[in-house]
């Protein structure tokens, strides 16, 4: 807990700025365009609708989309700013909606006697009709900032740190705690910020001037708090830290450690670990020099970025492609092959595939349709399952997508028979699970390479010299030691790729 609570104000900062500027950004939209709807009723099925449209989306996927459509416009696409578009966006609906039926449902006489004084148009909207919606709108406010601060936490997946930060590491990792206090935090945030807004409805609909004030104050104080990472950042002259990346697991998030442990011992240079990105997310970064390293798989690199076919069953051939190709056309450079291979499997119950006999991958293909398979999030779309599915003739009773860290489960529990499981997980000796063999060699060889931009290669060859240093330096069963150790022994990454140094040395 004690190491939890220590992230906890650079989290908390982080979080509670990207949430008040999309807030604020998300009022500055739609107060306009709702008094626009409320004189022009015409447009309000468009711009309600297209509102409405956004609403409607998965947050998620809404926060997902920003990272390829900001690639696409050559700006950064992930961090802060796909994140506080996507958060803006997802506010818009209930201010727009509340403004539009505050100023509607104003009394049509109180508007004739501002028309009879002589007001102008633009006088009368801010003199009585605003003054009179605003309980309304900040009604509409306090349902967007309590939607806005829980969806701020999606926004870890796309390299912006949030409290969501404790919740996807601690669902990888099964580190619950880690997930309580994010979730908390974030509750708790959420009701501050709405008993503020509440304060300033109060202050604005009972004429009560303390109150208004107070829940001003109270704000303005959140609003530096918040903006204090952002002023530190402008105002270091420190030397930009090696940013590191980290996929949605656990060896992943154990390597980003590793290689930023590592990085500052040899070079000396501060270094940041930016997690759970999802691997198309994290390959763009690489690309386009938002993150200088992470670890990618040949196989993953194959497949999916090279979008090559059937890869030969040479681990050596397969990596001395991945190698020459990645440079040529993408600018992503092979500074380490770590020593160890994960591929993905496909693993189930011993005592059931004792039961049924299945020691090969092949052995699954009369009895599939009877059988569920479970996967994490990106397995079945991916060239790989498409191959495995192709070449053993695979057609299963369901196909689950599941949170990696619960598929593990699953299987344990029978919840599905088969799961398409990582050969250095832990999990599969812990759970006693039996791996059926890929006797047709339809899974490409996926060892574990070191990937950096080309920046780095040609600007700080003082850190791919301690990159290149780990290379060779994790075996297969080292790997499946250090994510026990996470994932059964709840010991953090940090915690456990220091230890492994320290080992090494």
């Amino acid at each position: 807990m004690k190491e939890q609570l220590a992230l906890l104000p650079g989290l908390l900062a982080a979080h509670l700025g990207l949430s008040l500027v999309a807030l604020a950004l998300g009022i500055v939209v739609s107060v306009p365009l709702g008094v626009v709807v409320s004189r022009s009723p015409r447009l309000a099925p468009p711009i309600v609708g297209a509102a409405s449209v956004l609403q409607t989306i998965p947050s998620l996927a809404l926060l997902a989309f920003m990272v390829p459509a900001l690639a696409a416009l050559g700006a950064r696409s992930i961090g802060y700013l796909p994140a506080l578009i996507g958060l803006v966006l997802y506010s818009l609906l209930p201010i727009l909606r509340n403004t539009v039926a505050g100023l509607s449902g104003l009394d049509p006489a109180v508007l004739e006697a501002a028309k009879g004084v002589g007001m102008t148009p633009r006088q009368s909207l801010f003199r009585v009709e605003l003054p009179l919606a605003m309980p309304v709108i900040v009604a509409g406010i306090r349902i967007s900032a309590v939607w806005t601060v829980g969806t701020a936490t999606l926004s870890t997946p796309v390299g912006a740190p949030s409290l969501g930060n404790y919740i996807f590491g601690g669902l990888q990792t099964r580190n619950y705690t880690s997930v309580l206090v994010g979730c908390v935090a974030s509750a708790v945030l959420a009701l501050v910020i709405d008993g503020l807004l509440r304060g300033v409805h109060v202050g604005l609909s009972q004429r009560r001037r303390g109150a208004l004030a107070v829940s001003l104050v109270g704000f303005l104080l959140l609003a530096a708090y918040g903006a204090a990472p952002f002023v530190r950042a402008a105002a270091s002259r420190e030397e930009a830290p090696v940013t590191i990346g980290a996929k949605t697991f656990t060896e992943s998030y154990i390597l980003a450690e590793i290689l930023a442990a590592e990085v500052q011992r040899r070079t000396g240079s501060p270094t940041r670990t930016v997690g759970s990105l999802g691997s198309t997310v994290a390959f763009d970064a690489l690309r386009t020099g938002q993150i200088d390293a992470y670890v990618d798989y040949s196989g993953t690199l194959w497949a999916t970025v090279l979008g090559r076919g059937e890869a030969p069953a040479d681990r050596e051939t397969v990596r001395a492609e991945v190698e020459r190709l990645l440079p040529e056309r993408y600018g992503v450079h092979v500074v380490a092959a770590l020593g160890f291979e994960n591929t993905y499997t496909l693993a189930m119950r011993r005592a059931e595939a004792e039961r049924l006999g299945l020691r090969r991958i092949g052995d699954l293909a009369p009895l599939a349709r009877r059988l569920r398979v479970g996967g994490d999030y990106e397995f079945f779309l991916r060239p790989e399952w498409k191959n495995i599915s192709r070449v053993y003739g695979l057609v299963f009773a369901e196909e689950r997508s599941m949170d990696s860290s619960l598929m593990y489960e699953a299987a344990k529990n029978g919840a599905v028979d088969v799961i398409g499981a990582f050969s250095t997980d832990g999990r599969i000796a812990a759970y006693d699970l039996v791996v059926l063999e890929d006797d047709r060699h339809a899974i490409p060889p996926y060892d574990a390479l070191v990937l950096a931009s080309d920046h780095l290669v040609r600007e700080r060859p003082e850190v791919i010299d301690a990159l290149r240093a780990l290379a060779g330096r994790i075996d297969e069963g080292t790997m499946r030691r250090l994510n026990r150790e996470v994932d059964q022994e709840k010991q953090t990454p940090a915690a456990v790729a220091g230890a492994f140094l320290e080992r090494l040395r």
